[in-house]
């Protein structure tokens, strides 16, 4: 299983992040702690689930042809680029492996975002037995 998730910071202000939300047209991921949080304002996320079995989501290149478009709208509101982060969370079976192309990596450096990777071990008993 994989999560790609789109973080912005607001600052934990209400109002930036609705309007995060209606300026970049995506329904923002919420948990169940972000409904009841004081800070439930302080970062706004959008996430993808990739399963094994989905077609290969190409979170980068998706994410930045989201944000490319809304910088300068996104900066009016206070949302300056270190603000923004993308997380790869992948769980895995037997080995961790992954690979991102030269063209992702300098579009991501040249936009000044982060990239966050985390990785665990599938700990479920078919895994353990395949």
């Amino acid at each position: 299983m994989k999560y790609y998730q789109l973080l912005i910071d607001t600052d934990n202000n209400a109002e930036t992040y609705h309007r995060v939300t209606e300026l970049l047209r995506l329904q923002p991921t919420e948990s169940e702690k972000d409904k009841t949080s004081e800070d439930r304002y302080s970062t706004w996320m959008y996430m993808v689930t990739e399963t094994e079995t989905d077609p290969y989501f190409d979170f980068i290149n998706n994410f930045l042809d989201i944000l490319e478009p809304k910088f300068a709208d996104l900066e009016k509101l206070g949302v300056t680029r270190d603000k923004i982060l993308f997380w790869k969370l992948y769980e895995y079976d037997q080995q961790c492996g992954m690979e991102f192309h030269p063209q992702e990596m300098v579009r991501l450096g040249q936009n000044g975002i982060h990239l966050n990777i985390d990785c665990w071990t599938n700990s479920t008993e078919e895994s353990t037995t395949a």
